[in-house]
């Protein structure tokens, strides 16, 4: 399984970006699509998943409210909107896929793509 992410970029606090995760690599089974991201000097942390089959989602409390996360299951895409950026949300954001049943909230991940760069000014 290969993931791509894409659309970070810089932005204002306030302001909003979208990102995608396309996820290819022949016949595979998603259960659940993920959004991580790496703060410099700081661990990795989970930001929001997706259920596959029912589009049930969880966050974090820090993005609860201003991120929306959302899939296409026949383009197997994964979508984080982001609003009312925080400077805090300046981070390597990652996608994830886990291909076994496990509670959404689990922070177990098998497939990970490479990250994309999000900066948000103050």
């Amino acid at each position: 399984v290969q993931l791509q992410a894409s659309g970070g970029g810089m932005v204002q606090a306030g302001g909003s970006l979208r990102l995608s995760c396309a996820a290819s690599g022949g016949t595979f089974t998603i259960v659940h699509m993920g959004w991580f991201r790496q703060a410099p000097g700081k661990e990795r942390e989970f930001v929001a998943a997706v259920s596959w089959s029912g589009g049930g989602t969880y966050y974090a409390d820090s993005v609860k409210g201003r991120f929306t996360i959302a899939r296409d299951n026949a383009k197997k895409m994964t979508y984080l909107q982001m609003n009312s950026l925080k400077p805090e949300d300046t981070a390597v954001y990652y996608c994830a896929v886990r291909n076994y049943r496990t509670p959404l909230a689990s922070l177990n991940y098998n497939y990970w793509g490479q990250g994309t760069q999000v900066t948000v000014s103050s």
